[in-house]
């Protein structure tokens, strides 16, 4: 089930808020309760057929849990199978397919089942393995109610597609927390947007993208440079807009979430890029791989080994699939010649020129990202390179900057830090003694939020359903 769904607007969203909402705030286990099963319900109703991949995460992760308590026996032993038990269905779900089609390809004749791949596996399946981390390390001490570790892994905000939360910052709050009007309002103000992120940006733009990727002969250098800034757009919109309705949920129901974007499309280097982009799967990969292996504390040569590491598992957890771990290659390349080629150089830079060599690297990035093959990625590069089938322009490129002119004109400086830029500006006038500014700050937001969910309800009732990007992964 999809925030962007009616079923979900209409019917999931309205009936837990008034079941959890109807319990005194007193009776915090009951309130928990409430969430824990409409989360299971939320996940059961994509099948209940891959259900007890998830059940099983929370039993192995729990009871390991507790094995892993100060002056037990065997922890090492103990976090390291834990960890294997949570690791392996993913492997196994995910990545089966992909072994056994690549060993076809070096001539073997082996068949290659057909494997549903549970939602939202990617993400629980990690935060399952840094709660394990944190209590072998003893910074987060083991949680012995096990539908408070139930609640934590399928908590159904951000079960599907994070962001991924560390159960020293979500365990306190499910004994502990306070749902107040305000941080209510604000919450719903935030799903809202999150909700016009995805319904009236990222779909519409999403069209244009998919048009550029599967032209065959009709490539052209402008459709293939409008085909990927519109998926550049896409994803940024899809994923943070389910970010937004994540984050917004999670202060309805009084249990904050950690900010996954800041912006990423204002970075000016590969680097800081991902320190915006999807923010706790960077830090996931920090703290319990790149650390781990010895981080930057080492001999140049084994810090690119850590880099090199790193990135290809980023990759291989997006995606199952060669243009991943293109993907992942491409990025470690680039974070080792920032750190030890060209990085100084670029600091000299003016920084509208850094803006731009961000941006152009990271839009060659997500083509590998988007691209159904190596092939596929490689026509579509060479055509923004100006080798396309179909010359420099046509008629089809023009229609989809036509057609689709004001999703462009928002979608651009929506990708920027605009709204804050407004916000601050509103706030010293504010300070200033000015009324107008205000009743803008305290009254604004509501309204525009409520304009843009008449907005997208309209847009849901009449176009086709479309699901989030990041389910696949």
């Amino acid at each position: 089930m999809a925030f962007s769904s009616m079923a979900f607007l209409f019917g999931f969203l309205p009936a837990a808020a008034l079941c959890y909402f109807v319990i005194p705030a007193r009776w915090r286990s009951g309130r928990n309760g409430v969430l824990l099963l409409f989360s299971l319900a939320f996940y059961a109703w994509g099948g209940l057929r891959l259900a007890p991949v998830l059940a099983w995460s929370c039993l192995v992760t729990w009871a390991a849990g507790l094995l892993l308590a100060p002056g037990r026996r065997c922890r090492r032993a103990v976090f390291w199978a834990a960890a294997a038990l949570n690791l392996l269905p993913l492997l196994y779900f995910k990545y089966t397919g992909f072994l056994l089609g690549s060993l076809n390809a070096l001539g073997l004749e082996l068949a290659v089942p057909s494997i549903l791949l549970p939602a939202g596996i990617s993400f629980f399946t990690f935060q399952s393995v840094s709660y394990l981390a944190d209590v072998y390390r003893g910074t987060v001490p083991p949680e012995r109610r096990l539908s408070r570790l139930a609640l934590y892994t399928a908590f159904f905000p951000q079960l599907l597609q994070g962001p991924i939360v560390r159960y020293g910052d979500f365990g306190p709050l499910l004994a502990e927390r306070r749902e107040t009007v305000p941080e209510i309002s604000a919450g719903a103000v935030r799903f809202c947007f999150g909700l016009a992120k995805k319904v009236l940006l990222a779909d519409a733009l999403g069209t244009a993208a998919n048009a550029a990727f599967s032209a065959g002969d009709r490539l052209t250098v402008g459709l293939a440079w409008i085909g990927s800034a519109a998926y550049t757009l896409q994803l940024y919109f899809d994923f943070s807009g389910y970010t937004d309705m994540a984050l917004g949920l999670g202060r309805v129901f009084g249990l904050p979430l950690p900010e996954n974007f800041d912006y990423p499309y204002i970075a000016r280097s590969a680097g800081e890029f991902w320190r915006r982009w999807h923010i706790t799967l960077s830090r996931w990969f920090r703290d319990y791989v790149y650390i781990p292996l010895g981080g930057n504390r080492c001999s140049r040569g084994r810090h690119l080994l850590n880099l090199l590491a790193v990135w290809v598992l980023t990759g291989l957890w997006h995606g199952a699939a060669w243009t991943f771990v293109l993907w992942g290659l491409y990025y470690a390349a680039l974070l080792m010649g920032e750190k030890y080629l060209w990085g100084a150089a670029l600091e000299r830079m003016p920084a509208p020129l850094r803006h731009v060599y961000a941006l152009l690297l990271i839009n060659f990035g997500w083509v590998l990202f988007r691209a159904g093959s190596l092939g596929q990625a490689g026509a579509v590069i060479s055509a923004m390179l100006g080798v396309a089938p179909g010359g420099l322009w046509s008629g089809e490129a023009e229609y989809y900057l036509r057609q689709y002119a004001w999703e462009w004109v928002i979608a651009i400086p929506a990708a920027l830090p605009v709204r804050v830029w407004i916000c601050q500006s509103l706030e010293r006038r504010r300070e200033g003694g000015s009324r107008v500014s205000a009743a803008a700050l305290a009254f604004g937001p509501k309204v525009l939020a409520l304009v843009l969910l008449g907005l997208s309800a309209v847009r849901l009732l009449s176009s086709t359903f479309r699901s989030f990007l990041y389910f696949q992964f």
